[in-house]
């Protein structure tokens, strides 16, 4: 229930623009968002890799609907990227892209043509880019881009999302050599007729599409805050013979950073996917769905007079 009204708040102009204003919003948003700018990008990434900790950094925005929107997100990536390289965050800290940001609802080819000048800033820099998914509408067109994509920038990472009924065949296409494929359960509010619905389908999806990435031949970016999946993943890895190097663990910024410590001092890599950007809002309310624990956090702050 409270995941369909997250999913919901989400969507909502009215509630961004309750919540927006609240006085203590600011401060709830600083602990899963890095900050608003590059600077912000800078400071954490260079927090978390101190620790130990991998980097995928998201310029938050998703509503691009002109061209020139689309413009300026591409070059936001390309000073980011200029940035990492220049600060020796490369090859620790890489990007998450998504495409819609950067033109896909307006035309697929300028959404292309963006995340190759993208995918060739990350070469130079020395790191990569991993596209991200969105809701169930975009995912075609985004797995097409990934290949065309692929073939100039083969370490262009995908993101599969469980919950997606077609998900375990997307698994089967991508489990190839040298493909990074990030499995996650998914934050859109999608139709039963797309995607699972209750919690122990999408968790039972999630652990057959881990087992078909664990047992090919890619590399398996597991995407997960469950306990239960996490111990599955590593007890998959071990029956599978997959070294420390041969996979890795991703979680969010702000979301349980002491299992992130826990798992990189067991030896694994752990990425933390770092948002920043102004356009939080939507990004805040999908984290709230997919973690209730959040929910508690969020409600005492957000009342809070303090």
């Amino acid at each position: 229930m409270l995941r369909s009204v997250f999913l919901a708040a989400a969507g909502s102009s009215r509630m961004e623009r309750l919540i927006s204003s609240a006085p203590v919003t600011r401060g709830i948003v600083k602990r899963f968002v890095a900050g608003d700018g590059v600077t912000d990008a800078l400071r954490a990434s260079r927090e978390l890799a101190d620790d130990g900790l991998a980097i995928s950094l998201d310029y938050l925005g998703e509503d691009t609907t002109t061209a020139e929107q689309a413009i300026a997100t591409k070059d936001q990536y390309l000073t980011l990227l200029g940035r990492l390289r220049d600060a020796g965050l490369t090859p620790a800290a890489e990007v998450s892209l998504k495409l819609s940001a950067i033109g896909q609802k307006i035309d697929d080819r300028m959404a292309y043509d963006h995340a190759h000048a993208v995918c060739a800033a990350a070469a130079e820099a020395g790191t990569t880019v991993t596209l991200d998914a969105e809701d169930h509408t975009t995912t075609d067109s985004t797995l097409e881009i990934l290949a065309e994509l692929r073939k100039d920038y083969p370490d262009t990472g995908a993101v599969l999302q469980a919950y997606l009924r077609r998900t375990e065949g997307d698994c089967r296409e991508l489990a190839t050599a040298g493909s990074r494929v990030r499995l996650c359960k998914g934050a859109y509010s999608e139709p039963e007729s797309v995607a699972y619905q209750s919690t122990l389908d999408v968790d039972k999806a999630y652990v057959r599409c881990l087992n078909i990435l664990m047992s090919g031949e890619g590399y398996p970016m597991i995407a997960t805050h469950d306990p239960r999946l996490i111990a599955i993943a590593e007890d998959r890895a071990r029956w599978f013979d997959r070294r420390s190097d041969q996979f890795e663990f991703q979680m969010l910024y702000g979301v349980r950073p002491e299992e992130q410590a826990r798992l990189a001092g067991a030896g694994h890599t752990v990425r933390v996917y770092v948002p920043y950007g102004d356009q939080w809002y939507g990004y805040l309310m999908r984290r709230l769905a997919e973690r209730p624990a959040n929910v508690a956090f969020f409600g005492k702050a957000l009342t809070s007079k303090k």
